[in-house]
């Protein structure tokens, strides 16, 4: 499914944000999490729970994923009154090929004009393969060979106690490695209105880790680093060790239609940018409202109008794009649906037949 949010003239704040819990993307946050000790060097063993896993092992797991993971730097060039600004992004990567591809989040390299990738003290220039904002997954290129790449695991096997090593770049301020366990497993995260089903990890996760890799005890990927929970309004709620990461099987899938298609098929669309207001004003009472309609596209052939707003989705009430976006991630192309709106202080339904989004973000 497509529906932009470029030109939203209010974001909506997830739920938790008023309680002061938040969840935020992992380039933009940062707090503690207690790191796991090692009793020594070699040798040693580190508890969890029933498991014991030997220091060697995680150092030969880091061995082997170590130099998969990358430093990325995406820079921005805007136009203001008096001058030039420019800014920086960093962020992670995860080398996924000898020849230079590496998958990243797109909100590390999004609207950037160059992006840079360092791999050991070495420096590219990075092109842009292809971007899906709604999984957060990117894949950029080198011109680069020889390279050590990431081993996929099949993440549908992690299962909740197992080892997790975090790999990235946290703070700008070069790779390192945190450890801790898995979790949970298909949790549902709501990020900037998109609900996610990610692995959580208690390995430690700072700002710039975004884009890099957890591994298993094995040094094989089995996800993306991309969000962390973490308190922002009411310092005294406490928030250690909620780590996220999208799925290494998710990741793969995705980063196929990316590398093949330029974008991600078999999308269900309906081909609108909706516009969330979570309060009243200029007339206009809190909901989830069409702002715009793509030339061609199934709600155009449908009738749907500017400004609908959307109230229901088959027998789903529609309160929030999260609800909306939600219910149409279980939709396939070429399903009917049918939309409960208002209209002109009217209500109505609208069947709509979905699409395939084939847009490139």
């Amino acid at each position: 499914m497509k529906i932009s949010f470029k030109n939203l003239c209010i974001i909506f704040l997830i739920a938790l944000l008023g309680s002061g819990i938040g969840v935020y993307f992992g380039n933009d946050i940062y707090s503690r999490m207690n790191p796991v000790t090692e009793n020594s060097a070699s040798g040693g063993s580190v508890s969890y729970g029933t498991t014991t896993v030997k220091s060697s092992d995680i150092q030969s797991a880091v061995e082997k994923a170590y130099d998969t993971v990358v430093r990325i730097e995406a820079t921005s060039t805007v136009q203001g009154f008096f001058q030039t600004e420019t800014s920086a992004n960093l962020g992670s990567g995860v080398i996924i090929s000898e020849d230079g591809y590496i998958v990243t989040n797109t909100h590390v390299i999004e609207d950037a004009q160059q992006v840079t990738v360092y791999v050991g003290d070495d420096a590219y220039e990075a092109t842009l393969v292809g971007s899906d904002t709604k999984s957060d997954i990117a894949v950029i290129k080198i011109e680069a060979s020889g390279l050590a790449y990431a081993t996929f695991a099949d993440s549908s096997q992690v299962q909740v106690g197992d080892d997790a090593i975090a790999i990235g770049n946290p703070l700008g301020n070069g790779i390192s490695v945190t450890n801790g366990i898995i979790s949970a497993i298909d949790k549902t995260v709501t990020i900037e209105n998109e609900p996610m089903r990610l692995l959580q990890t208690n390995a430690e996760i700072n700002s710039g880790n975004s884009g890099g890799g957890l591994f298993d005890i094995n040094g094989e990927l089995i996800g993306i680093v991309n969000a962390k929970t973490s308190s922002s309004i009411n310092a005294s709620a406490s928030v250690e060790g909620l780590g996220y990461a999208i799925p290494s099987n998710t990741v793969s899938s995705i980063v196929d239609d990316l590398m093949t298609n330029g974008y991600v098929r078999n999308r269900a669309t309906m081909g609108v940018t909706i516009t969330e207001l979570t309060t009243s004003m200029n007339g206009f009472e809190a909901g989830v409202y069409v702002t715009e309609i793509q030339s061609g596209s199934a709600a155009e052939a449908a009738g749907l109008e500017m400004y609908d707003r959307i109230i229901g989705i088959d027998d789903v009430t529609v309160s929030s794009y999260a609800d909306l976006s939600s219910y149409l991630n279980t939709c396939q192309v070429g399903d009917t649906i049918t939309l409960k709106i208002i209209r002109n202080n009217q209500t109505i339904d609208v069947d709509l037949t979905l699409q395939e989004n084939n847009v490139r973000d």
